[in-house]
């Protein structure tokens, strides 16, 4: 796969790290029998997007605190589904919270300034939708209340 160029910042090579890990695991006998591995494959472009939203002058500061706070999410040693116990499938998670609060900024700024960042290989609003579709299925009610919960504080 061919990703547009990255600029050389911090979150460059977790991002880098992220899509390695992932791919790795797809690639896996695990990852290949894993349901829900086309999610998997967004989660680094979710986390670039984060990154880059965060540094925009556009976005305002109550929501650039909230997508702070989704990056922290990802980078957390604990979370729902640890990363660091259950490997890449722990990252479904973070993926589902990125959606939630990249829908609410979209509503309530301009779709156009989130979808200057995203690098992803499909469209942007199509794949948080998608994301938010299936997040029941894949998290369970529970934890999707939760998680949207955590995406409306400011």
């Amino acid at each position: 796969m061919e990703y547009k160029e990255l600029e050389n910042r911090d979150y460059n090579d977790f991002y880098k790290a992220l899509r390695k890990d992932i791919d790795k695991f797809l690639k896996s006998k695990k990852g290949k029998k894993y349901e829900y591995g086309e999610y998997l494959l967004i989660v680094p472009d979710m986390f670039y997007l984060l990154c880059r939203l965060i540094m925009d002058k556009e976005i305002p500061k109550t929501y650039k605190a909230m997508l702070l706070s989704t990056i922290a999410y990802f980078i957390l040693v604990v979370d729902f589904f640890p990363e660091a116990f259950i490997g890449p499938p722990g990252f479904i998670d973070d993926l589902a919270l990125a959606a939630f609060v990249l829908n609410r900024v979209i509503n309530k700024t301009s779709n156009e300034i989130i979808e200057k960042y995203w690098i992803g290989d499909k469209k942007l609003l199509p794949t948080i939708k998608s994301i938010l579709k299936v997040s029941d299925d894949i998290l369970g009610s529970g934890l999707m209340k939760k998680l949207k919960k955590l995406s409306k504080r400011k």
